[in-house]
């Protein structure tokens, strides 16, 4: 519940400041300002709206125009804010650096040189053309994101070294997908997009690490039907995230296993090859014990039954539960969560969040790989940081 008034805190700041900046430099009058404003914020609480009736299990044509509409809205609004931003620090570092070089020629006896830029009417169009500028880059960038969002995921191929690993699993591929999001914007089309891909790269194993939709399974489950056609020699898994838990985590895991994909709880699985063995284990998501504790993530119980030599792969939805799982003895650790940021510059914000946000690194004793999202969440954009799916080669070093 903090949470949630801390989210609608921020962007009703967010949204409000975007009409004001925009809006009053127009020069409309007092009653056309009013009424923007009021129309920005009824925008504001359209991603609420859907959400929640998303998550109440109501899913119509209706309620997916209205997701595409708020989510859109959201999407070019946060962007416009970031220009906004930008521009208005710019503008009062220019003013203060203006009103020091005035007080030090004052000081210094000189006369000071009057700033054109300080007229009011000249500011008033100069910050007016800004604006409308800023609204034209925002549509383009909009438009941009959302051609790369439903392009659908790169193929990203991995390397990851290591000398403890098994001769046999020299070679060994794993593809993993994470942050799918079905439900909100992505449906059926997408998930069938991802799966002829998977079903094109050659694998030994696969791993779904989380975040697989945002709804319910009685109104998704046509959606990710596909999925149930992945398979792979050495099996296919499933950990959950953090949106499993407010879409019906029960309902859920048990569907990926009607898919065929094997659920790790806080629990592990043992891969065997011609007399060698690694191990792949699971965890719940990092903030899945606020629903229960039989959900707390536990690194170490995933690791219990394991031999201190075997070569340990951890599924983990969020990347910090990296510190736990380095504690743990694991080598490896395949999280998603943060979507890479999703489009710049939420990329700078996520580190706030979590340790590292993409791609391979190497932690203490283990390593650590972050996929960006097989999907998207919220607006439908990636912007510089598409979407993937990810295949981990291991080798031995």
């Amino acid at each position: 519940m903090i949470f949630f008034f801390v989210a609608v805190g921020i962007m009703t700041f967010v949204y409000s400041y975007v009409g004001l900046r925009i809006v009053i430099p127009a020069g409309m009058g007092a009653s056309w300002n009013i009424a923007v404003l009021i129309f920005m914020l009824g925008f504001l609480a359209l991603p609420f709206i859907s959400i929640f009736l998303r998550m109440a299990g109501h899913q119509n044509y209706f309620i997916y125009v209205l997701t595409w509409i708020s989510y859109l809205s959201l999407g070019f609004i946060t962007l416009a804010f970031l220009f906004l931003a930008a521009r208005d620090m710019l503008f009062f570092a220019a003013l203060l650096l203006s009103k020091l070089l005035t007080a030090a020629k004052t000081i210094a006896g000189a006369d000071p040189v009057p700033v054109d830029i300080l007229n009011p009417e000249r500011r008033r169009f100069f910050v007016h053309t800004l604006n409308m500028g800023i609204l034209g880059l925002t549509g383009i960038m909009t438009g941009w994101g959302i051609f790369k969002a439903l392009t659908g995921p790169d193929i990203v191929e991995i390397t990851v070294t290591s000398e403890n690993l098994p001769d046999e699993f020299d070679g060994f591929r794993i593809v993993q997908i994470s942050d799918v999001h079905v439900g909100s914007t992505i449906r059926l089309p997408y998930i069938r997009k991802i799966t002829d891909m998977v079903k094109g790269i050659e694998c030994d194993a696969i791993a779904l690490t989380g975040d697989i939709a945002d709804g319910r399974v009685s109104t998704l489950r046509k959606d990710v039907a596909p999925f149930a056609e992945l398979s792979a020699p050495h099996g296919k898994f499933f950990v959950t995230g953090n949106h499993e838990y407010y879409s019906g985590v029960a309902e859920w895991t048990e569907e990926l296993q009607r898919l065929g994909f094997e659920t790790l709880l806080n629990e592990n699985r043992i891969i065997e090859r011609r007399g060698e063995r690694i191990v792949m284990a699971g965890v719940t998501d990092y903030e899945g014990g606020r629903f229960g504790t039989a959900h707390a993530s536990d690194p170490e119980r995933s690791a219990e039954g394991t031999l201190p030599g075997d070569f340990k792969i951890l599924l983990a939805h969020q990347p910090k539960s990296i510190f736990k799982a380095e504690a743990a003895g694991f080598d490896l650790q395949l999280s998603g969560h943060t979507h890479g940021g999703q489009y710049i510059p939420w990329n700078f914000f996520i580190r706030i969040q979590q340790p590292y946000t993409s791609g391979l690194h190497r932690h203490g004793k283990m390593q650590l790989y972050i996929n960006r999202g097989t999907g998207y969440w919220g607006p439908p954009l990636r912007g510089g940081i598409p979407s993937e799916i990810s295949v981990i080669t291991l080798k031995k070093s």
